[in-house]
């Protein structure tokens, strides 16, 4: 909760940008009028296409990747640019794409990898006979097809620019081609243009803006091959492209400047992409030349900005002298409004009927189109109306020097609200409500209040406002709002925050903090705990109850028993649970001799309490439902409720199951069975400050104890480290894991009917295996049978792996030139994603390869239980990062980061000998 007032958190949802249904009927909804024949043809049409349009994003989006990798062919060199393309981190619905993504490192993509990635031309064969479509797309490409390559344009070596701006530049050409498909849906390129201009200087800082328009041309060359066959569908791709082409060529738009003349108002500027995106609001310029209707036009919508409504259609109310003579042009149109605002009609309907504060409000609305800005500002308005009355008020803010500047002459006022121009957070919320149609029912002034409201601290209230009851027993009930004149003084308190709760005990027990001491008793600190340790009937083997806690009781436990302190237990439970001593009648007798029998546990003789009549009249029946939850959770699992979220779980249960399956939820809950088991009655574990204070003297009137001040030592304070650099800080928190683990991507084969996403989970099995970018055409028809074999569901993706790796290439490459240590470390970094545990992993693995091989040797790696977990029958194994053995993920570092084809050291080398101290 804040320590001052707020202007109230109205939600402000700023339009993003444009689209054909939205555009069109917002102008029709600001001029009070039906859509014209235009407008419902222009729609007509949109909506036809629609089919069309969605069919076009949906291949466009289908071939974003083979689309994006061609791009970056055109403009990357000595290296594989598809394996720096980020992939989403939510689960993606194809054939070979899930959210954790597990493709090659990144460095080791850059480094090792010296293959271009190229696609096979749209419409084009299977993967088994795209070689040759590849081969002749690659030169094809060089002739730079999309357009014209504008001057200065050079490749980008790939080992150069580096891994960190590789990931962002593949990152912004999937990006553009993004936004493309949403402005090909929403059918208007303003989201494009929104989004795109002004990004090519940012772009030119880091990389090349020509580098950047040759690929986007290159991503349009391409996405119009898959639309040969469409006129219509390649125009609409075409026309987008070239927007987006244009608007990146463009230069940055200035920002739009709040104009001001006072010294006391906030100075403002709103980037004009904002401008651009947000909803058009029409001006209207009363100009001699315009026809009668258009004249009309504009009356009217000066009848609407100054009387909040056309007063001419809805009340058949006009001011006919002073329309003649602004459309005859005696007028101009800035002495209209101010005429408008000196008439009878204004001052009946916005001034006689309101204080002079919310007056000054209302005015500000109808001239200037916006709310009063500072504290100073109003009491320069206020003391004008005082003195002078509402015709000085209108004569001081439409001669303004702020009227002149936003409105001059001709121009109708409007209201300057979200995205017009930049506005205030003061004011945020007085001025929302001040544009709202209901703004003349409200008769208390806001501004002034608010203003007044900063200069002292909010009073010590409820967090739903001023205008609840600040009863910390009271919190999540449902208070009825305040539409006429409200008084709230809102304090944000979002669904995301926590109440703080001060824990019956040692503070050190808290159970955000420390929950393993949630069963902890309090001791000294906190309340008595009554707990029944000795039942004399129990039961001979653990028993699963009917609510799925487990209850456990030996025959051979104690059989001493009192029955003084039975009942005191008893006694505890029903004041924990009811807040009091019941009367006999009202007392569960039956649930008494059950317990006192050994037959329930306490617990189920809790939740007999809470199911009873007496409780559910008490705490269910009377009361709304946030408020039974409150004291319910109170009474059975001692504590208040921490926020929002919990609260709304719980009242989803009871509006879906009702009462029982509350107090069911909450006594079989984990917290209650830490907290209190079997066996121990609930007490109270949380208060609020509130409650505490309300249960203790005034804080006034106690006087605080003085403490000494301890002072550190100096030999302390020596060796208490300095200030840390960020670079220093950033290493200390990372502990050595880069954020490769959350970009990395897990390939795995669900189908093999979409033979794009076969393609790309080939090509990432073949990055995982050879550390590198294998074409068809690099290879030859070596791996063409595997890949119809896995095509065709003849062979799983586990197989396939396995014959990869017992490939004549892969021995050439990877066994032949190395001894079987290092064998061993780039076997278990192929196909287990890590390094070797320990020397006791690779003993074992060079035996198996001194007898069986390097086949020998795969096929143990794949068949043994970690593969099975880790990757199963369908994954493409990848680097997982594993963190146990700790001693072990340095080395698993070292092995990916280093360059396998010119560094062949063992990362994990045998121990050195250790010298023998001489003790002597």
């Amino acid at each position: 909760m804040t320590v001052k007032a707020s202007g109230g958190s109205s939600v402000a949802r700023p339009q993003l940008y444009q689209t054909v249904p939205v555009a069109t009927i917002s102008q029709a909804e600001q001029q009070d009028r039906f859509l014209q024949r235009g407008e419902l043809s222009e729609l007509a049409t949109y909506f036809s296409s629609g089919a069309k349009r969605i069919a076009i994003s949906e291949t466009l989006t289908k071939n974003s990747e083979l689309i994006v990798s061609r791009a970056a062919n055109r403009i990357f060199v000595g290296g594989s640019p598809l394996a720096f393309l980020e992939r989403p981190q939510e689960q993606v619905m194809v054939a070979a794409g899930a959210a954790r993504g597990g493709s090659a490192s990144v460095s080791e993509g850059m480094k090792l990898g010296t293959v271009t990635y190229v696609e096979g031309r749209a419409g084009g064969s299977s993967i088994g006979g795209g070689g040759f479509l590849g081969l002749g797309n690659l030169f094809s490409t060089n002739g730079g097809g999309g357009g014209p390559i504008p001057a200065g344009f050079q490749p980008i070596n790939v080992s150069r620019y580096g891994p960190g701006n590789m990931t962002k530049s593949l990152r912004d050409l999937s990006w553009f081609l993004r936004y493309i498909t949403y402005a090909i849906v929403a059918g208007d390129p303003n989201i494009i243009s929104v989004n795109v201009r002004g990004l090519r200087e940012i772009i030119e800082n880091a990389c090349s803006s020509a580098a950047t328009i040759v690929a986007m041309q290159e991503m349009k060359s391409a996405s119009l091959g898959y639309f040969k066959q469409d006129a219509d569908a390649a125009a609409i791709v075409g026309q987008y492209f070239d927007v987006a082409i244009t608007e990146f060529k463009a230069p940055t738009p200035s920002d739009k400047v709040r104009q001001r003349e006072s010294n006391d108002q906030q100075g403002l500027q709103l980037p004009q992409i904002y401008f651009n995106a947000a909803e058009r609001r029409s001006k209207f310029v009363m100009k001699t030349g315009l026809s009668s209707g258009e004249k009309q036009e504009i009356v009217k919508a000066a009848y609407r900005q100054v009387f909040e409504r056309d007063i001419t259609r809805a009340y058949s109310q006009s001011i006919s002298d002073l329309e003649s003579k602004v459309k005859n042009g005696e007028i101009s149109m800035k002495e209209f409004i101010r005429r408008l605002g000196k008439s009878p009609l204004y001052r009946q309907q916005f001034y006689e009927p309101f204080v002079n504060s919310r007056a000054v409000e209302l005015a500000a609305r109808h001239f200037l189109g916006r709310g009063l800005s500072s504290r100073e500002e109003f009491s320069k308005y206020f003391a004008i109306v005082t003195k002078g009355g509402l015709s000085a008020l209108v004569d001081a803010m439409v001669y303004s020097q702020e009227y002149s500047d936003y409105f001059g002459e001709e121009t109708v006022p409007y209201l300057r609200g979200l995205g017009q121009e930049a506005q205030e957070c003061r004011n945020w919320g007085p001025q929302i409500d001040l544009f709202n149609y209901s703004a003349p029912f409200r008769k208390v002034p806001q501004f002034i209040t608010l203003f007044a409201g900063y200069n002292q601290p909010l009073p010590d209230q409820h967090v739903y406002g001023i205008g609840n009851d600040p009863l910390e027993i009271q919190f999540g009930a449902i208070f009825p709002k305040e539409t006429r004149n409200p008084k709230n003084r809102p304090a944000p308190f979002g669904k995301d925050t926590r109440r703080i709760l001060i824990h019956q005990g040692a503070g050190i027990d808290n159970q955000l903090s420390n929950p393993s001491a949630r069963g902890k008793a309090p001791g000294s600190l906190g309340p008595k705990v009554f707990k029944l340790d000795q039942l004399p009937g129990g039961y001979t083997s653990p028993k699963k109850s009917t609510r799925g806690a487990t209850s456990s009781y030996s025959s051979s436990s104690s059989v001493k028993f009192s029955e003084s302190s039975t009942q005191a237990v008893i006694r505890a439970a029903y004041l924990q649970v009811f807040g009091r001593d019941v009367f006999d009648g009202q007392r569960q007798k039956v649930a008494e001799i059950k317990l006192e029998n050994g037959d329930i546990t306490m617990r189920e003789f809790i939740r007999m309490l809470a199911k009873s009549d007496v409780f559910r009249n008490m705490y269910w029946s009377k009361l709304y439902v946030c408020k039974a939850i409150e004291y319910i959770h109170r009474r059975l699992l001692g504590r208040p409720t921490y926020g929002r979220q919990e609260m709304n779980a719980f009242f989803d249960l009871c509006s879906k199951k009702g009462f029982y399956a509350l107090v069911d939820k909450i006594i079989d809950s984990v917290e209650y069975n830490e907290a209190f088991g079997e066996d121990t009655v609930p007490y109270e574990r949380y208060l609020t400050p509130a409650g505490l204070s309300m249960r203790t003297m005034r804080s006034s009137s106690v006087a605080e104890p003085s403490v000494a001040a301890d002072e550190t030592p100096r030999f302390i304070e020596l060796g208490t480290a300095g200030d840390r650099g960020d670079i220093e800080l950033q290493n200390r928190i990372a502990q050595g894991v880069s954020k490769r683990r959350e970009q990395t991507k897990v390939f795995k084969l669900t189908n093999t009917s979409d033979k794009v996403a076969l393609k790309t989970l080939i090509q990432a099995a073949y990055r995982q295996i050879f550390e590198r970018d294998l074409n068809p055409y690099v290879v030859k028809n070596e791996f063409t049978a595997l890949e119809s074999k896995l095509g065709n569901n003849e062979i799983n993706l586990k197989e396939f792996i396995e014959a990869l790796g017992c490939s004549p290439l892969y021995v050439k490459q990877f066994y032949a030139p190395y001894p079987n240590t290092k064998v061993i470390e780039l076997g278990t970094k192929h196909f287990l994603g890590r390094a070797p545990r320990n020397q006791a992993e690779i003993r074992t693995y060079n035996q198996i390869l001194a007898t069986n091989g390097i086949k020998g040797f795969i096929n143990a790696m794949l068949n043994s239980v970690e593969y099975a977990e880790a990757f199963g029958e369908d994954t493409v194994p990848y680097r997982r990062f594993p963190t146990l053995p700790a001693a072990n993920f340095p080395n698993t570092e070292r092995l990916y980061n280093q360059l396998t084809k010119q560094n062949d050291d063992l990362v994990v080398p045998s121990f050195e000998p250790v010298a023998a101290i001489d003790r002597s």
